[in-house]
C-alpha cells in the first residue's frame, strides 16, 4: 500500500528488532481490510524507551506493540494501564487515545490462551509455565483465568516464586522440577531454543499426551517441540500465540475483527523470505 500524508503509523518497539514478524502480519491485515495504515519495527534500546513513548505521542503513532525487553519497564512511561495489564504486571500494547493518553494493555494472555485452546481446554488441568518474564506473566494469568492449576518454573527460582505469589499460582520451582509436576500443559516462555537446537528442559520430563507450547517461534519446530513429539505429546508452535495476540491488537485499534488466517499466512511468508 502507498504511504501518504493521511497514512496512520503503528509499530512495535523491541531490542533488537531483527527477528519480529509483526510488521508482516499487521501490514497484511491492513491491506486486506483496506485500512490506510503502515506498521514498522522500531529498534529501541532500554535507555531510550521513555523517549520512544514521548515520540509516539508527539508523532501521533496510534498503536505500539511492546516486546522484549520492554514489557514491564514500559508501564512507568504510560498515562494509564488497564486492569488486566496491571494484574499481569506487563504491557505488550500501547494505544494513543483520542485525548492524547498513552494507554497500556496486554494481549499476550489472550493470544496464548487461544493458541492453547486449539488443542486443549485448560479448566481443571495442571499447567507449567517455564520462565518468569513478561510473557510468562501473561501465560500464568491466562491459564489461571481459564481454571488451570498453574506452576511457575524458572532458572532463577526466586523470580518464579515472586511471580507465582503475585499472580496466585499454585507453586513454583526450578526448571529441573518439571518431571515432578506431571504437567498436562507445558508452556515455554524462556528464550532457550531461539535460533538454536536447545531445550529448556530434559525431554524425559515431558509426558505422553501432554500439550506443549513454545513461545519461541524461530525455528518453528524448536528442540522442545521436537522432543515433545518424540515423547508422544502434542506440540503448539509459537506462531499461534503471536498471531492471536496480534489479532487482538488489531481489534483494539480498529474495532474490527482481524483477518486471522491472512495474518497467519503473512507470518509464514516472512519465514520463507
Amino acid at each position: 500500500m502507498a504511504i501518504g500524508t493521511e497514512t496512520t503509523v503503528c509499530g512495535i518497539v523491541l531490542h533488537p528488532a531483527g527477528h519480529t514478524r509483526s510488521p508482516a502480519m499487521h501490514n497484511a491485515a491492513f491491506a486486506a481490510c483496506g485500512i490506510d495504515a503502515a506498521y514498522h519495527a522500531f529498534d529501541v534500546p532500554p535507555e531510550y524507551l521513555g523517549d520512544a513513548l514521548r515520540g509516539m505521542r508527539a508523532l501521533g503513532i496510534h498503536q505500539l506493540a511492546v516486546s522484549i525487553p520492554h514489557k514491564e519497564a514500559v508501564i512507568a512511561h504510560l498515562d494509564r494501564v488497564d486492569e488486566t495489564a496491571r494484574a499481569i504486571g506487563a504491557v505488550n500494547t500501547v494505544t494513543l487515545g483520542s485525548d492524547g493518553e498513552l494507554v497500556g494493555t496486554n494481549t499476550d494472555w489472550i493470544g496464548g490462551l487461544r493458541a492453547i485452546e486449539r488443542e486443549i481446554q485448560p479448566q481443571g488441568r495442571r499447567a507449567v509455565v517455564l520462565g518468569a518474564g513478561g510473557a510468562a506473566r501473561g501465560l500464568v494469568y491466562a491459564l489461571g483465568q481459564a481454571g488451570a492449576e498453574v506452576w511457575v518454573l524458572n532458572r532463577t527460582q526466586s523470580r518464579a516464586a515472586e511471580l507465582a505469589e503475585q499472580l496466585g499460582a499454585a507453586g513454583s520451582g526450578g526448571l529441573d522440577e518439571l518431571s515432578d509436576r506431571e504437567a498436562e500443559i507445558i508452556v515455554n516462555t524462556t528464550s532457550v531454543g531461539l535460533g538454536s537446537d536447545e531445550s529448556p528442559v530434559d525431554p524425559r520430563a515431558i509426558h505422553a499426551g501432554a500439550v506443549v507450547m513454545d513461545a519461541v517461534y524461530v525455528p518453528e519446530q524448536t528442540r522442545l517441540l521436537a522432543d515433545a513429539a518424540a515423547r508422544g505429546a502434542v506440540g503448539i508452535a509459537g506462531k499461534w500465540m503471536l498471531v492471536y495476540q496480534a489479532a487482538e491488537q488489531f481489534r483494539l485499534w480498529t474495532g474490527r475483527e482481524a483477518p486471522t488466517e491472512i495474518m497467519a499466512n503473512a507470518f509464514d511468508r516472512e519465514a520463507d523470505a
